[in-house]
């Protein structure tokens, strides 16, 4: 086959792994930069078209594996769009990214499907600043940008005086957020499923250093393997396909009234969850593109 990897920066070590597993089974791969794409939008033959060695060329792939960034999300999705309109498949479709990246959108999916998560809400009004907070319980929340990526724009409010604060903050900058209950229990730690079709293939537990609340790896958590619980392995499988992704980071955090999800990401990083479990994720995702590919072109998954 030839495999299509949407990512902008090919040194990446996710890039690098599926360029390495797609070769190793026997495939082309090639890293296409979105930004530097361009798209002949016509009924008749539509194309996308990029500048590979000083050469204008028409890209054709057999499959994509979308590696887009969050702030390249609207035209990465536009590119990734142009080869859906061409019959290209693709392993997570572009209505499925846009679900997960808009955090309130990804949450009302979730609760109309039932799906377990942490106490969360949402205004606009400055008016309602005390009922946001008591509606989640009060402080110590979260208050987390709609958009954020890295645990970037997620701040811990310790108290009612200092999330008042903070979304006041949030408002005066006209930026879209979520209140969202802390749960303490959990200690600073969560837990990164990587799913890929029906299956959690791999899963890490991660742990925030100390004095920090975040345990995203780049914020310097750590990281080690873990043995998932039944009821934690279908929550992730069903939050995957609530979002329509096949393949996905999906991050739970256990609570004293079990396991919720904080986070559905459609591009999750490759190089934590292999070096914590030594699994090979980039390989069984190119196993997955083989199997669902010769289905045909894509069919809308989830809802919303």
């Amino acid at each position: 086959m030839k495999i299509g990897i949407l990512s902008r920066n090919p040194r990446l070590y996710s890039t690098k792994r599926l360029v390495q597993a797609a070769e190793e089974r026997g495939h082309e791969a090639q890293v296409v930069d979105v930004l530097k794409c361009f798209m002949n939008i016509t009924s008749n033959r539509p194309t996308v078209h990029s500048k590979v060695q000083g050469k204008v060329r028409q890209l054709e792939f057999d499959a994509v594996i979308p590696r887009i960034g969050a702030s390249v999300t609207a035209y990465g999705t536009a590119v990734l769009r142009q080869f859906e309109v061409g019959g290209v498949y693709s392993v997570n479709e572009s209505i499925a990214i846009t679900r997960s990246r808009d955090k309130l959108r990804a949450h009302q999916l979730l609760a109309r499907k039932g799906v377990g998560m942490p106490i969360t809400s949402y205004a606009h009004s400055v008016e309602a600043t005390d009922e946001l907070i008591e509606s989640v319980g009060g402080a110590p929340l979260i208050v987390k940008v709609i958009e954020s990526t890295h645990g970037n724009g997620v701040v811990l409010a310790e108290t009612n005086k200092a999330a008042e604060s903070l979304i006041n903050a949030f408002r005066s900058l006209n930026a879209d957020f979520l209140v969202q209950e802390f749960i303490k229990e959990a200690g600073g730690s969560d837990i990164r499923c990587f799913v890929v079709g029906d299956k959690v293939i791999a899963a890490m537990q991660r742990s925030a250093k100390e004095g920090e609340f975040r345990s995203n790896l780049h914020r310097g958590g750590s990281a080690q393997v873990i043995k998932l619980k039944p009821e934690e392995r279908a929550l992730a499988v069903r939050a995957a396909k609530v979002m329509g992704l096949d393949v996905a980071g999906v991050d739970l955090i256990r609570s004293a009234h079990g396991p919720l999800v904080i986070e559905v990401n459609s591009s999750p990083g490759l190089e934590g969850i292999e070096k914590a479990t030594g699994k090979d994720v980039a390989g069984s995702i190119i196993q997955f593109i083989e199997k669902d590919s010769l289905k045909g072109p894509n069919k809308p998954k989830g809802r919303g």
